[in-house]
């Protein structure tokens, strides 16, 4: 009896696995197009207002989930950099479990980010929300590069 419950549970987890990794890259190759139907036309968003470029993600069904600040170069303490995500944590884990790439776009604006986005990012958790897009909206963006668009299993990092 302990053998075949042992047996069925390693199935079971064998499955869960399965399908989760199923659903990451169900979720990729949903997300990824959509981003990569902006890719050819991410210039025009550069001296415009981060808001545009929300709203463009938002057009085509493409939602944030996470977001970071980062510097522009290392080391400082000057934020130019949001980079948005769009999988949670537990795909996130699978991504990384199984050397999968994750889509991700970066944002480098052309003048620094304001020093409360310190505390938006405790308040949100790096949960992407309305108020979070708020404090970006009228941040001029500088550059926009996508990673991890290449293929859920590639080796290619670039655009």
């Amino acid at each position: 009896m302990n053998i075949i419950a042992l047996f069925t549970f390693a199935i079971c987890i064998i499955n869960c696995k399965a399908q989760t990794t199923h659903d990451y890259i169900t979720f990729y190759n949903d997300v990824v197009p959509k981003l990569n139907l902006i890719i050819p036309n991410k210039t025009q968003f550069y001296g415009q207002n981060f808001s545009n470029f929300h709203t463009e993600l938002l057009n085509k069904n493409v939602v944030p989930d996470g977001w970071i600040y980062d510097t522009k170069i290392s080391p400082s303490t000057k934020y130019y950099v949001l980079k948005l995500f769009f999988v949670d944590m537990p795909m996130l884990r699978i991504s990384s479990q199984n050397s999968y790439q994750y889509p991700l776009v970066k944002i480098t604006f052309e003048n620094e980010i304001p020093i409360q986005v310190q505390t938006l990012m405790e308040e949100s958790h790096t949960q992407w929300t309305y108020n979070v897009a708020q404090f970006f909206s009228n941040l001029k963006i500088e550059k926009i590069e996508f990673i991890g668009v290449k293929g859920y299993d590639s080796d290619d990092y670039s655009e």
